[in-house]
């Protein structure tokens, strides 16, 4: 038995690890294939570091990451502490490293790996410039599921989330704004660089318009990486006020096989006391559960509002400690 466990634990181990690999290796291909030809710059270290290949080409976009990315880690090890593990270093050390080893397979040459001219793109047989919103969605989709990967795993890329815990810590800002600063700040810099020509002489006429597109892939990107993490849809959860209880006792225990708590509340108006029930259900039982406390008690009042995680006994099980979660 000791043996199977140990087995087990091995066969888990290196089942992390090579997934980190595949989530980053897709997260690489995505920029490589769909984002960095067409100058989207979706946030990041890796957004950084395409405004930074504009105005420097001979340097790869994945250099620019590890430009970035290995100062901020080294900071965020001196003030926070070594809490990032190997599992996000190896993650932010490995993805640039791909990026440009993928870059160079998928070019011609090296002239076209520093015009990352997509009508060379593997022999222009993936030249989506005339399809903006189809390489943007690709780009999102493949980056979205490549980081879900690897934070299912317990890592992260590293980048903004290291700017977001500085400006948390030395400015006081809560780190979903500061993740929204940075990656506004990587945004806007692409759209002076690339849009307006800041630093290269040549603005792009249709600047704006990749502005437009890599906020759409930042969008699309944290909904698939909250789907990866979270899954399709969320629970809801139920208020209801009725004087029908007995009934809709009996229509949440034995029909929908559920239980509910009871809460003691009154009433501001009339200054009356009566039970509230506290329910929560899956999205697809809502429907049901409305249609039944209408027919039950046309004159109950019911709020209904998302339940973002619900955890316990016929919903998720708890996380573990260390575990990541979507925003």
């Amino acid at each position: 038995m000791n043996r199977f466990l140990q087995t087990a634990r091995t066969w888990a181990w290196w089942r992390s690890w090579l997934l980190i690999l595949v989530g980053c290796s897709i997260l690489g291909t995505a920029y490589v294939l769909f984002i960095n030809p067409y100058n989207f710059v979706p946030g990041g270290v890796y957004g950084m570091a395409i405004v930074m290949h504009n105005i420097f080409p001979s340097v790869q976009v994945g250099t620019f990451s590890y430009m970035f990315d290995i100062p901020l880690m080294i900071t965020a090890v001196v003030i926070f502490g070594g809490n990032f593990g190997a599992r996000t270093v190896v993650a932010a050390c490995y993805t640039p490293g791909f990026m440009n080893v993928l870059t160079r397979l998928v070019y011609p040459s090296p002239e076209a790996v520093e015009a990352l001219d997509p009508s060379q793109l593997l022999g222009g047989n993936l030249d989506l410039s005339g399809d903006l919103l189809v390489a943007a969605l690709l780009g999102a989709i493949l980056t979205g599921i490549g980081m879900g990967i690897v934070v299912r795993q317990q890592a992260t890329t590293g980048g903004t989330d290291i700017v977001a815990m500085l400006l948390q810590k030395y400015a006081g800002i809560k780190f979903s704004s500061a993740i929204f600063f940075a990656d506004g700040f990587v945004v806007m810099a692409g759209l002076l660089v690339i849009g307006f020509g800041l630093f290269v002489g040549t603005p792009d006429p249709s600047g704006w318009l990749l502005t437009i597109y890599s906020l759409l892939i930042i969008y699309a990107t944290s909904r698939i990486l909250a789907y990866m993490l979270d899954g399709a849809s969320y629970d809801k959860l139920l208020f209801i006020i009725s004087d029908r209880h007995a009934e809709l006792k009996r229509f949440i225990i034995e029909d929908l096989d559920r239980s509910a708590t009871y809460i003691r509340s009154r009433g501001m108006y009339t200054d009356a006391e009566r039970d509230m029930i506290f329910l929560v259900v899956s999205r697809k039982e809502v429907r049901l559960v409305q249609q039944k406390i209408k027919e039950i008690d046309p004159r109950a009042f019911v709020v209904v509002t998302d339940a973002y995680d619900t955890y316990g006994e016929g919903f998720k099980s708890f996380p573990e400690y260390d575990e990541l979660q979507a925003e």
